[in-house]
């Protein structure tokens, strides 16, 4: 495959689930001798974590609502971030490859970054680089539906064919023990992209959504902790009778719409009444020191707000670095008609050094590096060989319409991701690229690879779990890929 198959130089920017039989779930043997194969095939997800449950509680186990749960942060850089220009350097290559920044030694011996991010370099220990992930779609839907659904279709489409898998992960775990915790099972601090969803999952399974800049001074999230208690008993008798008058509508709702409707609603109903969500959701009860530690900024306060709700029960938080702090699009798509490539990584690197670094040292800090997880990336990384095109507009980090400057177009071959906390094995560069940093040559990760990753941290046998699709057709998570080995230990 050449370099004009992959790299664009364009300007853009539920049914019931089941296990299969190969995954038993844990603690649950003695029940699977009893029912017999044929017994526990017909099963559904729900009747297969009650069972589960009952089995744990039997053993003295409790039930995993009794059990602190696994959690993910995903920070996102949409448009895909420059790997030779931060974690995979490559100083030996030629001008047209290598790029203008330096390199520096972090604290993990013979892995090196380049100058833009010296807080990251000096915390190396705490978190792996894969230096070899790869995908095969050129285009920003299909990499991104690849990356964070498992979807294989090198076409762009304009919604996802699969669900994402924090919707997955959404769906899966309210099958389990009644949650508890007021706060949602997923939430989305600036959600990462517009090129993933619950898909057939429905939109009960989508994030809340918190937009806006958490560094404003007038920040609000609206929708949480009223505090006029007339008001919060007015909503629940609007809440009454509205179960009063769908009662006939469930009569005739065969496929359980109303039942995710309802579980969206109480979500929605808990949300505005309970105290505990706006006090999660309030980074004034943060210290100035912390705040100041992940930068007054767009991007650091999000990081600090996903570290807050992860604390405080969320287990699945995304987080999308753009906005102004990107350069004048808005975004990581550093096309030369876009952004001065290397001016718009200089001008974003201070705040992405420093946000990500404060929440992969807070994380640690706090106790929290073995339930929570965080992963940074991608979709894909940028075109090793520097291109030279003529800027369509002035603005941050980009010169005056018609003023021909550098910039790196899409490129899935080979791409860096950072990976810290989840009890993962931190202080290691896992995989390698060749000398120009066009292909990913040693221990090739793809996007199944990396989807195992994270469903193996949050206990999800991704390759033996199914959902019905929109057919009712049972659907693997990943058909292609295993957790990374290197990072799992």
């Amino acid at each position: 495959m050449n370099e004009s198959q992959t790299a664009s130089s364009h300007s853009c920017c539920p049914g019931p689930g089941n296990f299969g039989p190969g995954n038993f779930p844990p603690g649950s043997r003695r029940s699977f001798m009893r029912l017999g194969l044929a017994g526990f095939a017909s099963m559904s997800l729900p009747g297969i974590l009650r069972l589960q449950a009952a089995n744990l509680a039997a053993e003295g186990g409790g039930t995993k609502s009794d059990r602190e749960k696994t959690a993910v942060i995903m920070v996102w850089k949409p448009g895909g971030c420059s790997h030779i220009d931060t974690y995979d350097p490559k100083p030996q290559a030629s001008s047209e490859y290598r790029g203008p920044f330096s390199t520096i030694p972090t604290k993990v011996a013979g892995m090196h970054f380049t100058e833009l991010l010296p807080r990251q370099a000096k915390i190396a220990d705490k978190f792996s680089i894969l230096r070899s992930m790869y995908q095969g779609a050129g285009g920003h839907p299909a990499g991104s539906m690849q990356m964070l659904s498992g979807d294989s279709d090198t076409r762009d489409k304009p919604a996802p064919r699969l669900p994402d898998w924090m919707s997955v992960t959404n769906y899966l775990r309210s099958q389990e023990d009644p949650r508890t915790n007021p706060l949602p099972t997923y939430v989305g601090v600036n959600p990462p992209t517009s090129y993933n969803g619950p898909a057939y999952l429905g939109d009960a399974y989508a994030p809340f959504s918190v937009t806006g800049d958490p560094n404003s001074p007038n920040f609000v999230v609206p929708n949480i902790g009223l505090t006029d208690q007339n008001e919060v008993k007015r909503l629940g008798r609007r809440a009454t009778l509205r179960q009063k008058l769908d009662t006939i509508e469930r009569a005739f709702d065969q496929q359980g719409e109303l039942g995710a409707l309802d579980e969206f609603e109480t979500q929605a109903m808990t949300l505005l009444t309970n105290p505990r969500t706006k006090d999660a959701f309030d980074l004034s009860q943060e210290d100035d020191r912390t705040r100041d530690r992940y930068g007054r900024n767009t991007w650091g306060q999000q990081l600090l707000l996903a570290r807050r709700l992860v604390e405080a029960g969320v287990e699945v938080l995304t987080s999308g670095l753009r906005g102004p702090l990107c350069g004048r699009v808005n975004n990581w798509d550093d096309h030369a008609v876009n952004h001065h490539v290397f001016d718009a990584l200089r001008f974003r690197a201070d705040a992405y050094d420093q946000a990500v670094t404060a929440l992969v040292e807070d994380i640690h800090e706090r106790g929290l590096d073995k339930r929570v997880l965080v992963v940074v990336t991608g979709e894909f990384g940028r075109t090793p060989k520097i291109s030279h095109q003529p800027s369509t507009g002035a603005g941050n980090a980009s010169a005056p319409a018609g003023t021909k400057q550098p910039g790196r177009d899409h490129w899935p071959r080979a791409f860096s991701n950072l990976w810290a906390g989840g009890g993962l094995q931190t202080g290691r560069f896992i995989g390698a690229t060749d000398e120009k940093g066009e292909d990913s040559v040693e221990r090739r990760c793809n996007a199944g690879d990396f989807l195992a990753t994270i469903y193996h941290h949050l206990g999800i046998d991704s390759s033996n779990v199914l959902i019905n699709d929109f057919n009712g057709r049972p659907t693997v998570l990943v058909d292609h890929g295993k957790p990374i080995r290197e990072l799992i230990g």
